[in-house]
């Protein structure tokens, strides 16, 4: 199998972290990288060719265009601001481009939605970049959560992800721009409490939400004000229902907690697991290691993403794995849309101060 050649749409920061996972997912390279100025391409490449150098070094473009119309690019990666996306992927899909999207995917359902047929119209593959779905740790918790016993019938799923990051970045960084980060904390951080609940309830989409945007950002230098603080609930059937925090002004912690009539299951990392060689989760007290086939080297802090077995480099492996098998995998679309649809209701209830039905 040739490897997947994948063009950069951007020199995001959070680039350099899968340009890391690209390296050792052992099928995929970066053939590309475009900016607005082919300056940044090449500073971006340079930089990143140092730590994690493939055998050719990627082309630099200094136009979106330019890149989606390469020979050389099977597949797009696109962490562009959310509010710019749209248009680049679908352009993206009609050029026969893969897409491994950063979340949130799109500014609304409705944009998603359109992303998500010109794909299928062009049988391209969709996938958004949310990491632990690819962490062997989720099927361990699976079946936990099915044996019935351990955790029994859920109650109440509780989540937090949350870090601050100091007072500058919230004066320069786009996720502190409404034009750009419509959903602000709610986007980059609820989207992952929000997939994990909808995993845990097998894709069932809650009847009723709540939110409140407990603070935003500043109306200054022609910014749009976004939250930076943010609560929201869910309410499915049968009387489970589901908590979660997202803020940019507390601390780090990335939780999730499950009650069931019987027990419950916590996972203290769940976004990103603290040791990625080793990833655990508690069930009633106790604690459960998912083995993995590559054990941490001594001396190495197992902290770290990006190595072999991580579920970064998995989801890349899985990623161009998908394609080669020139089959197009349609849950991964409908992971991204069921997320899409309840972060838009929760956004909403958090601006009208209502109750949303879905």
């Amino acid at each position: 199998m040739k490897e997947l050649r994948i063009g950069f749409l951007s020199t995001a920061g959070i680039g350099r972290k899968n340009w890391k996972a690209i390296s050792h997912s052992g099928n995929a390279v970066v053939s590309a990288v475009a900016s607005r100025d082919v300056k940044k391409s090449l500073k971006f490449i340079g930089d990143c060719q140092r730590e994690f150098p493939f055998p050719e070094t990627p082309r630099a473009f200094g136009s979106y265009e330019e890149l989606l119309a390469s020979p050389d690019v099977d597949a797009v990666y696109a962490p562009l601001p959310t509010g710019l996306r749209k248009d680049l992927v679908i352009r993206a899909a009609q050029n026969g481009k893969h897409i491994l999207c950063e979340k949130p995917c799109a500014a609304s359902a409705a944009e998603l939605e359109a992303m998500l047929a010109t794909c299928q119209k062009n049988s391209v593959q969709f996938l958004d970049g949310v990491m632990f779905m690819h962490s062997p740790r989720m099927e361990k918790v699976r079946e936990v959560l099915d044996d019935t016993k351990s955790v029994g019938r859920i109650r109440r799923i509780s989540s937090a992800f949350s870090f601050y990051p100091g007072e500058n970045f919230f004066q320069g960084n786009i996720r502190t721009d409404g034009a750009l980060e419509p959903a602000g904390c709610l986007g980059d951080l609820g989207w992952y409490s929000i997939r994990f609940a909808l995993w845990i309830m097998n894709w069932q989409l809650p009847r009723a939400v709540t939110g409140k945007i407990l603070s935003q950002s500043a109306a200054t230098n022609g910014r749009t004000p976004t939250p930076t603080e943010f609560s929201g609930e869910l309410f499915f059937d049968e009387g489970v229902s589901v908590e979660f925090y997202s803020s940019f002004l507390t601390g780090r912690q990335q939780w999730v907690h499950v009650s069931g009539q019987n027990g419950w299951l916590r996972l203290p990392d769940f976004v990103h697991p603290l040791n990625s060689y080793e990833p655990t989760f508690e069930v009633n007290e106790k604690f459960l290691a998912v083995d993995s086939d590559v054990k941490c080297p001594l001396g190495v802090d197992p902290l770290p993403q990006g190595h072999a077995t991580a579920q970064d480099t998995r989801m890349w492996r899985n990623f161009a794995n998908q394609i080669a098998s020139g089959q197009l995998n349609p849950d991964w679309s409908l992971w991204a849309l069921q997320t899409q649809k309840v972060l838009d209701a929760c956004l909403a209830a958090g601006r009208c101060g209502k109750t949303v039905e879905l």
